[in-house]
């Protein structure tokens, strides 16, 4: 027989699981009923944390800058005294370091030119995990482009300031920053529109072709030794469970109408959070990051009347004026996070549960404080549920530091990713994060 084997007909392919028979590799078995995800967001060029950090723990807190985030308070946890050292910069650069140490913890190297290194990012190790078997392992997002080469911050490469994911040490994953592109990339040959008629005979297609594929594995099955018809026979209850749920009446999945390309910063943000939900709803991935901006970014936020670059106003030296326009930002910023969280909360999951309820959103920045330009005591928040793994709806204070590699372990744990160690200075899960 051939060393591949697969069973189906035109258009569909069902991958046999490994048999010793045929020699064939191993295939992935039917995908976990539940579909947590996991979203990292980043904001540039730190925050006010005056206007940002609650002044109590519990459930009670507020915040000004937090303020959107109310209407999820239940799904929101808020995490003071965290630290990301490994973001420090070599000498200048902080931007650019700690945006390459934000997903990964690793301290970068530092260079302008092709001899990059940072660590594997944690949403590139779940990935492997929770988009197993969908069209898209990740979704790589951002508002703002530019190449990953060359020196953007005091001698640190690009690379560390345009990318949050990296799928190996040398490896930064461009993101897309063109809306159309995306959603062409998401549903290249996706119909507008098809009649319900239409859909519908795609879905009794669908089964017909897993009715083939069995009547072929049941011939298969014949020629095969006792050990390797069992493993069959465990692999064709996950293909029968298949069947059950494409029969069973599911929301049709049809994204709209496509995105223009070309749209202005705060418009260009909202177009790829629906994106992301998007393709959440769609299942074609489950793990996705958005930068709305590069390590400091100089964007201007004319869509709440600023015109001065967020750069230069985060280097605000304590005038009032400066922190009361970067508050305006930040505060915006939080905006779009509450967007994405009302998107992942109209996503109905079954059984009364939603994509907010089995969501971990990351959110934070590369600094503390733009003028200051620390690392420790990080802007925090972690929204979602992650079905049921978290605590959420209360605001946490650490003392003495505890690395953020700690929370990105105790955020995979609960998304069924045990590490023991991650990133420079990760060696256990954070302490009060899992339900």
């Amino acid at each position: 027989m051939n060393r591949r084997k697969f069973l189906g007909g035109a258009g569909a392919m069902i991958a046999l699981p490994f048999l010793a028979s045929l020699r064939s590799r191993l295939a992935r078995g039917a995908e976990p009923m539940v579909p947590r995800r996991f979203v990292g967001f980043y904001l540039p060029c730190g925050i006010v944390m005056n206007n940002w950090t609650p002044a109590v723990e519990g459930p009670s807190w507020t915040s000004p800058i937090l303020t959107p985030l109310m209407p999820y308070k239940d799904k929101v946890l808020v995490l003071t005294g965290v630290d990301n050292k490994p973001g420090r910069s070599d000498g200048g650069g902080d931007h650019a370091a700690g945006t390459g140490a934000f997903l990964t913890a690793t301290h970068v190297r530092k260079t302008a030119g092709a001899d990059i290194l940072s660590g594997v990012s944690i949403d590139q190790l779940l990935a492997k995990t929770l988009s197993a078997g969908l069209p898209l392992p990740s979704l790589e997002l951002g508002t703002d482009g530019g190449a990953a080469v060359g020196d953007c911050d005091t001698g640190y490469s690009c690379a560390y300031a345009r990318s949050i994911a990296w799928s190996g040490p040398t490896s930064p994953l461009p993101k897309q920053t063109n809306p159309t592109a995306v959603f062409d990339r998401l549903f290249a040959g996706y119909d507008p529109d098809a009649s319900a008629a239409e859909v519908m005979r795609r879905k009794v297609y669908r089964t017909s072709v897993l009715d083939g594929a069995l009547e072929d594995a049941t011939s298969l099955r014949t020629k095969l030794g006792r050990t390797d018809q069992s493993k069959l026979d465990e692999y064709l209850n996950a293909v029968r469970e298949l069947e059950t749920r494409i029969a069973r009446p599911t929301k049709v999945c049809k994204p709209g109408a496509r995105p223009p390309g070309s749209l202005e910063f705060a418009d260009r943000s909202r177009a790829m959070i629906d994106l992301i939900a998007i393709a959440f709803e769609c299942d074609l991935t489950r793990v996705v990051t958005f930068m709305l901006g590069n390590a400091g970014s100089g964007n201007t936020h004319p869509q709440i009347g600023i015109a001065e670059s967020h750069h230069e106003l985060s280097h605000h030296m304590g005038n009032t004026t400066n922190l009361a326009k970067l508050t305006q930002i930040n505060t915006w910023e939080i905006g779009e996070l509450a967007y994405l969280l009302g998107k992942l909360k109209a996503i109905d999951d079954g059984n009364g549960v939603t994509a907010l309820d089995n969501s971990i959103v990351f959110c934070s920045s590369e600094i503390e404080d733009g003028d200051a330009h620390r690392h420790t005591n990080m802007p925090v928040v972690v929204a979602g549920g992650g079905a049921g793994s978290i605590v959420t709806g209360t605001h946490r204070r650490y003392t003495g530091g505890p690395p953020v590699a700690d929370l990105f372990i105790a955020l995979a744990g609960g998304l069924g990713l045990p590490l023991s160690s991650f990133g420079d200075d990760g060696t256990g899960p954070l302490a009060g994060i899992r339900a």
